[in-house]
């Protein structure tokens, strides 16, 4: 896509505007800018005439951001950041560049860590970075370029590859499920699943029972708590085979799965063709194939 200069401001115009808004002095810009006040105030007047825009309020001696300029700072803010990543990618990895990548906290320790190694040999010049998140979140307010969440999919404003549907299997303490009655067992239930065991005691064919389940707010947690015989827990299939459910549990017999929702990889539409997000979701695409046995 070619840019027309006719409204591609110059960035020393932005990083001045961008530093009033936030600081709201002319004064304190110039000096984080290492220029003058009067540089400060020219840069932000060609921009307020370039755009046909006031961007501030004079109030005395300060300035105060407009709606329209809060709004539009905002935008800045994220363009510039995404500049700033860039350029320090180039500079530290100038071979493959690095992945800013968000991932819900008990898929990327128990599925995505121990798969990172055999991406990582196929693209020895991109880097991982990888934060926790447990739910959607604006990806001009985050310095991400994607995003693995689970959910039903309809994401405004970004392009979404589905993974997999999500399986919710039954597991606590042997001498809980040796009582025998699901129905009167307490229950541990994730906050973000809140119709898993309404869905769960369907398939069983089972009455849903009375009284509430113990809500928990992370997989990690909720397992412990099965850990402790606190209740039985709907865990995502992965976190249910051998070598990740903790010890001390075991998967409820003659119970089948519930499907609750997916995951899926999120990415900014204008980050599509980024090459470290490009190779990611190429690798991702086979490495979800993957069935998972129990």
């Amino acid at each position: 896509m070619s840019l027309s200069r006719r409204h591609l401001p110059p960035l020393s115009w932005l990083t001045a505007f961008e530093a009033v808004a936030r600081l709201g002095s002319v004064t304190d810009a110039a000096h984080e800018l290492d220029l003058t006040q009067s540089a400060v105030s020219r840069q932000i007047a060609k921009l307020e005439a370039l755009t046909g825009r006031v961007l501030f309020e004079r109030d005395r001696k300060r300035l105060r951001v407009t709606a329209r300029g809060a709004a539009y700072a905002a935008e800045v803010r994220g363009a510039l950041a995404q500049i700033q990543t860039a350029t320090i990618a180039l500079q530290t990895n100038p071979d493959g560049g690095a992945l800013n990548l968000a991932c819900l906290p008990s898929l990327g320790t128990h599925w995505l860590a121990p798969r990172l190694p055999g991406f990582l040999r196929q693209h020895p010049g991109i880097s991982v970075n990888m934060s926790t998140r447990l739910a959607p979140f604006d990806f001009a307010e985050q310095n991400f370029h994607a995003a693995i969440l689970h959910g039903q999919g309809g994401w405004p404003g970004v392009e979404v590859l589905k993974l997999w549907d999500e399986h919710m299997i039954a597991v606590a303490t042997p001498d809980l499920l040796a009582q025998n009655e699901m129905a009167h067992l307490p229950r541990l239930q994730i906050e973000t699943r809140p119709d898993a065991w309404p869905s769960w005691f369907e398939t069983q064919s089972l009455p849903a029972p009375g009284r509430p389940a113990m809500v928990v707010d992370q997989f990690g947690t909720m397992l412990r708590a099965a850990q402790a015989g606190l209740g039985v827990a709907l865990v995502p299939d992965y976190l249910a085979r051998p070598e990740a459910l903790p010890d001390g549990l075991q998967i409820a017999k003659d119970t089948q799965p519930v499907a609750v929702g997916a995951y899926y990889l999120l990415w900014p539409e204008a980050r599509a063709d980024y090459p470290a997000l490009v190779a990611f979701r190429d690798w991702l695409t086979e490495a979800s194939a993957e069935r998972f046995t129990l």
